[in-house]
This record gives C-alpha cells, structure tokens and sequence, in this order.
C-alpha cells in the first residue's frame, strides 16, 4: 500500500481516515477496518475472519499474545487487503500499536478516559498523547514520536463535528451484521 506522505497538501475534501478495532469475541478475536472520508462517509470495509489461539500459543505468546493477534495477524492483514489508501489509522486498542513497526501509515490509539488505566503499565512512561481531544487523547507508538507533527495536522483537518470514537460503533454493529449474514448463508 503507498502511504500518501503528509508533505504533499492533504486537503479535507481528500483525507482518509482508516478505523482498525478488534474484538474479543467467543469464537475467538475479530477485526474490522472502516476507511472514511474527512465527513465520516464510508469508502470501504473489512472484516477479519476470527482467530482463536490455542493453548500451546496462549502459553508461548504469553503477553505479546494480543499485540501479535491484534497487529501481526489481524491487523496487518486488513490494512493490505483495502484498496483505499489512507493518511491516518486510528484504533481504540492499545495492543494494534506495534502495526506501525509494519506500515508506513501514521497510526494511533485512541485513549477515552476509561482506557487510560492502560497507561499504568511499567512501560507506558514511553507514552505522550500526540493531541488531546474533548473525549480523550490520542497516542501514537513510542518508536514513531516523529510522526506526532503530521498525526495533529491530520486531525487538526478533519471537522471540528468529526468524532474519532463514533466510527468504532458502527464497526461493532457492521461486524454482527456480517456475522448474523455469514450464519444465513451457512444455513441455506
């Protein structure tokens, strides 16, 4: 995928903003990958097929277990299949960060106030917000801090209405959605 570089003139009209979640879920863990216009319109989207690590990996992984899942797998994997390019990922889990050591998009964890006690982890003193928002922060990876510049002229291009959670429910409903369609079809 080519990364559109924040040095060519990224104008509202032309932004792109790609929405990665992924869910813990029964049959094992979920993703989905909503691309956007600048006013929140739907370009694309994807969902994952789920993957449930077994007992042997849950035991090797141990607590690089969901950032591998949740990034190596999920992740990385719904980013290259899009055909929409974009010039910001945004994620509400912690865990996708380490896709940015894959990609050469800018990518952000999007903290609301109850997720912050996340931060309260022995490494979390590498975290530093890349911008404030009224309902909470947004992070980027410790390793990528230079992308902090171009993270907060891209938000700071979307509309002041622009709400970088709401995105995040409408993945959750599209992926049940997709889920309840995927048991008809087995049905019939």
């Amino acid at each position: 995928m080519d990364w559109l570089p924040i040095r060519h003139l990224v104008t509202s009209a032309s932004l792109k903003v790609g929405f990665l979640a992924v869910l813990e879920e029964p049959s094992g863990y979920l993703g989905g990958y909503l691309v956007t216009n600048a006013w929140g319109r739907p370009l694309e989207f994807r969902v994952s097929n789920p993957v449930q690590p077994n007992r042997v990996q849950q035991i090797l992984y141990g607590d690089t277990l969901r950032p591998y899942v949740f990034a190596d797998l999920i992740g990385k994997t719904l980013v290259e299949k899009t055909a929409t390019n974009v010039h910001l990922i945004v994620t509400p889990c912690r865990a996708i960060l380490n896709l940015r050591r894959s990609i050469q998009i800018p990518l952000v964890w999007l903290a609301a106030g109850d997720d912050l006690g996340d931060l309260s982890t022995p490494d979390s003193s590498q975290f530093e917000a890349a911008i404030s928002l009224a309902k909470g922060s947004v992070y980027c990876h410790p390793e990528f801090a230079s992308d902090k510049p171009a993270i907060r002229k891209l938000i700071e291009g979307l509309p002041e209405s622009f709400d970088l959670a709401e995105p995040f429910v409408r993945i959750r409903e599209a992926i049940g959605e997709a889920r309840k369609l995927s048991v008809a079809n087995r049905a019939a």
